[in-house]
């Protein structure tokens, strides 16, 4: 009878990954051009017909084929809308078939990887995939698991992310001091308090809290782009004299990563063109209208993201930086400083350090007690996350190696003890 191998899958919000163990050593999967992660992103190609997953969904959208891409799937988890049809490339399929088509890719790509196939999947999971209640969070697991089976897996296995990151962990803490994984990822902010032992790691508490990487993009988003195409703006009334505010909801979901492919309806459209027949600023509306004409909601949220990581890095010693909107409009563009980054996330930073500090109030266990950080996730390189973090924790070391795929890593050791 043939072994049951078992593939460790991080199924991200933005980015995914996917390893397993190979002489005694998790090895990752490699992808395109070698890259050890993929985006966790669709283009549906309208010339083609053909779905394309990852890096090529990226380029699709970059190099303006016609077509629908999204991003960010991870959040609809647990809602209606996962199991809604609808109609796309001249067939019917809900966003579990989509998923399952993307995991499918990486099981694909690890048996040509492995040279075996996989049967079961170990997948990381958020400690919370929403924060509205155990029975949704369970729904979200649940949908994701069909994912899975949908994608050829016969079981499936979960271990929450930060858990496997602090698997990942190969320095023993001193004394009694202990671990705090930090894994701050897409769509949500986990943490996992350990402990090493001579056998390897003890998980004390977990906790999490849904705000991600697309949380910081969609606040500075809505308090620096979406101005300029009209939020916020006044629009005259039908009858008599006087303003109002022009309606927030579309700027929310233009804002909003998994939104954005949702915005392009004609009764949208029709909206946006009478706000622009009212608008005392009507240059704005204008571009909110060629937003949807073109579909640029993607480009747009992809020149906010760049723009935040260019604000975030230290090779902006002045700490100037902007959101090159030049794909709406020639020359158009956000100031975005370091300073002001800071400002818009601030709220969503203050958040999870508070939930960082919760997960030492679950444990029982004082903060003098961590003795080191393990930051994890893309988002964890934000420096008002370090820097809220060292001041929750100021006796603690701080890790940086492995942060895209320390859960990774620890989910292909995992799968040794399946």
């Amino acid at each position: 009878m043939a072994p049951n191998h078992t593939l460790g899958i991080d199924f991200g919000t933005s980015n995914s990954a996917a390893g397993f163990m190979q002489g005694g050593a998790p090895k990752l999967v490699a992808f395109a051009d070698g890259q050890t992660t993929l985006p966790t992103a669709f283009f549906f190609d309208f010339a083609t017909r053909k779905t394309l997953i990852g890096q090529d969904a990226n380029t699709a959208l970059i190099d303006g084929l016609e077509g629908r891409y999204m991003r960010a799937l991870k959040r609809v988890l647990g809602k209606p809308i996962m199991h809604e049809k609808r109609r796309i490339l001249n067939e019917t399929v809900a966003f579990v078939d989509i998923i399952a088509r993307f995991l499918a890719q990486i099981k694909e790509q690890a048996e040509i990887s492995s040279g075996h196939s996989f049967d079961t999947a170990l997948s990381g999971r958020p400690v919370h995939f929403h924060d509205e209640g155990a029975a949704l969070d369970a729904k979200a697991e649940d949908d994701l698991r069909q994912c899975y089976l949908a994608a050829g897996f016969k079981e499936v296995r979960f271990m929450a992310e930060p858990e496997a990151a602090a698997i990942s962990v190969r320095s023993p803490l001193q004394g009694d001091a202990l671990g705090l994984v930090v894994d701050i990822g897409g769509g949500t902010s986990d943490f996992s308090l350990f402990e090493t032992t001579q056998t390897g790691v003890n998980i004390i508490a977990n906790h999490g809290i849904r705000i991600g990487g697309t949380d910081f993009d969609r606040s500075v988003s809505i308090e620096h782009v979406m101005p300029l195409l009209g939020k916020g703006a006044m629009l005259r009334k039908h009858l008599g004299a006087g303003t109002l505010p022009a309606p927030s909801a579309i700027f929310n979901d233009l804002a909003t990563w998994e939104k954005i492919a949702f915005i392009y309806g004609g009764d949208t459209v029709a909206m946006v063109a009478e706000m622009q027949k009212l608008a005392v600023e009507p240059e704005k509306f204008k571009r909110l209208a060629t937003t949807l004409e073109f579909q640029l909601g993607h480009d747009i949220a992809f020149a906010v993201e760049r723009g935040k990581i260019d604000a975030n890095s230290d090779a902006k010693k002045d700490g100037a930086g902007v959101i090159d909107l030049g794909v709406l409009e020639p020359e158009l563009a956000a100031d975005l400083s370091t300073q002001a980054l800071n400002t818009s996330i601030g709220a969503n930073v203050a958040a999870i350090k508070a939930c960082a500090l919760e997960t030492l109030q679950i444990a029982g266990v004082p903060k003098a007690r961590v003795g080191q950080i393990v930051f994890v996730g893309g988002s964890s390189l934000t420096s008002a996350i370090t820097t809220a973090l060292q001041d929750a924790f100021p006796k603690a070391d701080c890790v940086f190696s492995e942060v895209f795929t320390a859960v990774t890593n620890g989910l292909a050791i995992a799968t040794s003890d399946g």
